[in-house]
C-alpha cells in the first residue's frame, strides 16, 4: 500500500468525537479519508472526490435524511457511485432497516458496540485490496 496512491474512503457519521477517532484510525492504516456528516454533505463529496474506493455509512445523520436515503441514491440506476463498497456500521439501525440496507447491496453490516475498529479497518480493507 505504501507505494500505491492511499485508497479514499467517505466516512460518514454525525458524532463528532467519533469522526476525529475513527478518521485517524483510517489515516494511521494509510487510507486519505474524507467525511460527511449529513446525507447533502456526503452527496457533495462523492460529487467532488474523483475516486471514492468505499463509503463508511452510519443510519442516523444529520439533518432529516438517514443513511439509507444516501444508499438509495447512491444505489439508482445510471449513478456513478452505483458499484462503490459501503459498510454500515451503526448502533441504531433497526432489524427491517438492516434489511433494506441488505437489500441495497451493502458490503456488511457492524453494530459498533460490538466491533473494534481494527476489526473493521481490516473488513474494509479485505473488501477494497
Amino acid at each position: 500500500m505504501k507505494n500505491s496512491k492511499p485508497k479514499t474512503i467517505l466516512l460518514v457519521e454525525d458524532e463528532e468525537s467519533l469522526i476525529k477517532i475513527i478518521k485517524k484510525k483510517l489515516e494511521d492504516d494509510g487510507f486519505q479519508v474524507f467525511n460527511a456528516r449529513s446525507v447533502k454533505e456526503a452527496l457533495s463529496c462523492l460529487k467532488k472526490i474523483k475516486k471514492v474506493d468505499v463509503v463508511w455509512l452510519d443510519h442516523y445523520l444529520l439533518g432529516k435524511e438517514n443513511g439509507l436515503d444516501l444508499l438509495v441514491k447512491m444505489r439508482k440506476k445510471g449513478s456513478s457511485w452505483k458499484k462503490i463498497p459501503v459498510f454500515l456500521v451503526s448502533n441504531t439501525a433497526s432489524a427491517d432497516k438492516v434489511e433494506a440496507y441488505m437489500r441495497l447491496g451493502i458490503s456488511k453490516y457492524y453494530v459498533k458496540a460490538n466491533h473494534g475498529l481494527d476489526e473493521i479497518i481490516s473488513e474494509v480493507k479485505k473488501a477494497i485490496f
